[in-house]
C-alpha cells in the first residue's frame, strides 16, 4: 500500500466508492445501459494496438479480464475454473492520486466439479497498489490473486503466463501457452450490443493450454486442458430495454472455436450474434439471422429458474449441438451475480465450453 499520508477526505472518497461499486451490484445488469456522460465511448475503426490494449483503458466506465478454463484431472473427471478482473470507474475525469483515484476493481474466482462449484469475490481500490493492470510486462493482480506474464511473453498471442487464486476452500495455480495470436471479435474488434449503437471494444485469446494444480478442501490435483479469455471495455454495454446476455464460449473437437451470444429485450426479442474461428485463428461473423439459440432445459438456482442446457443451431453451417452443465448449481452469488459453469456439447460436432447467464 502506499506510503503516503491517507486524508480523511481521501479515505472516505475510497469507501464511496466502494460503496458506489456494490450498490451497482445490487442493481444488477440493468445498470449497464446507465447513461455514461463524460467517458469516452466505443466507436467503429479502432485500430488495436498491443501490448497496449492489453493493459487499462480508465478513460471508458467499465472492462474486464476475463478467463474460463475446461480441465481433466488425472483421471479424466472434468473440471472447470475461471478468474476474473473486473473494472469500474466512479466518476469520469482525470485520474486522482493514491486514495482519490475513482477506479474500483472487482475479481471473481470460481471451481466447479460435478459435485461442487465454489467461488469468491474481492474489491479493492485503484491508486494504492492493491489492484491493477500493466500492460508490459504483462500483470493483472488484485491482492494475492493474479494473471501474469512469463518468461517475456510475446504481444501477440499474450502468452505463456501464470494464473492463481484462493478461495477460503479453494485454490488453483495454472500455467497459460498460446501459440496463435488473439481474435479481434466483431468487426475488427468493434462488438455490437444492440440496433441503437451499444457497443464495446472485444478480442479474445481461445487458444491457450493450461496446466497445473486445482486444490478444493485441501485436496490438490494435477489437471490440464483448454483456456479461453475475454477482453472488453466500453462506457455503456447495454442499452435501455436489455436485461442481460445468455453467452457460449466452445472449443471444437476439431480445434475450432466458436463464440455466441444472445442479448435479452424487455419485448421478449434477442440480440444474437457469433464468431466462428478456425483452427488457424481465422475468424467468419456470424449474422444474428442464421443463429438458433433454444433454451431446452431449465434449472432452480438460488431461488431462480435458469436456462442451463442449451439447443444451439448454425444451418447455414450443419451445425447444431445440444449443450449440457457439468453442474447445474454453478451460481455465482457475488455482487454481480449470474451463472457461470463448464459445459460438454454433442451433435454435429462436439467438445467442451462455458456457458454465462446474466440478468435472471
Amino acid at each position: 500500500m502506499s506510503a503516503e499520508a491517507i486524508s480523511r477526505r481521501a479515505f472516505a472518497g475510497g469507501i464511496a466508492a466502494l460503496a458506489l461499486a456494490r450498490r451497482a451490484g445490487a442493481q444488477g445488469y440493468a445498470g449497464l445501459s446507465e447513461t455514461a456522460d463524460g467517458f469516452a465511448k466505443v466507436t467503429p475503426g479502432k485500430t488495436f494496438t498491443f501490448p497496449a490494449d492489453h493493459g487499462p483503458h480508465p478513460e471508458f466506465r467499465i472492462e474486464w479480464w476475463y478467463l474460463t478454463a475446461n480441465l481433466v484431472d488425472a483421471s479424466g473427471a472434468p473440471c472447470g475454473l475461471q478468474w476474473t478482473l473486473f473494472r469500474q470507474a466512479a466518476q469520469p475525469g482525470p485520474q486522482g492520486e493514491g486514495w482519490a483515484n475513482q477506479q474500483v476493481w472487482m475479481a471473481h474466482a470460481a471451481v466447479t466439479r460435478a459435485d461442487t462449484h465454489r467461488f469468491s469475490e474481492t474489491f479493492s481500490r485503484g491508486g494504492v497498489g492493491q489492484a491493477g493492470v500493466t500492460a508490459k510486462p504483462f500483470d493483472a493482480w488484485i491482492d494475492h490473486w493474479e494473471m501474469k506474464g512469463r518468461e517475456r511473453p510475446d504481444d501477440r498471442t499474450l502468452a505463456p503466463l501464470t494464473l492463481k487464486a484462493a478461495g477460503a476452500d479453494f485454490s488453483y495455480a495454472l500455467t497459460l501457452e498460446a501459440d496463435r495470436p488473439v481474435v479481434l471479435q466483431g468487426d475488427r474488434g468493434y462488438s455490437r450490443k444492440s440496433e441503437r449503437g451499444q457497443a464495446s471494444y472485444y478480442y479474445s485469446q481461445p487458444f491457450y493450454r493450461a496446466r497445473g494444480t486445482l486444490s478444493i478442501d485441501d485436496k490438490p490435483a494435477a489437471v490440464s486442458g483448454q483456456a479461453w479469455m475475454d477482453r472488453e471495455w466500453s462506457s455503456q454495454p447495454l442499452d435501455a430495454d436489455q436485461t442481460g446476455w445468455d453467452w457460449l464460449s466452445l472449443h471444437l473437437s476439431s480445434g475450432d472455436k466458436l463464440m455466441l451470444y444472445r442479448l435479452r429485450q424487455n419485448d421478449g426479442r434477442n440480440y444474437p450474434f457469433g464468431n466462428w474461428i478456425s483452427t488457424a485463428g481465422e475468424k467468419q461473423m456470424i449474422a444474428g439471422s442464421d443463429i438458433q439459440m433454444m433454451p431446452k432445459a431449465m434449472a432452480e438456482v438460488a431461488g431462480r429458474k435458469l436456462p442451463v442446457q442449451w439447443q444451439i443451431a448454425i444451418p447455414a453451417r450443419s451445425f447444431s449441438i445440444l449443450c449440457k452443465p457439468l453442474n447445474p448449481n454453478a451460481w455465482m452469488g457475488t455482487g454481480f451475480s449470474y451463472w457461470e459453469g463448464p459445459i460438454s456439447f454433442a451433435g454435429t460436432h462436439d467438445g467442451v465450453g462455458y456457458l454465462e447467464l446474466t440478468g435472471y
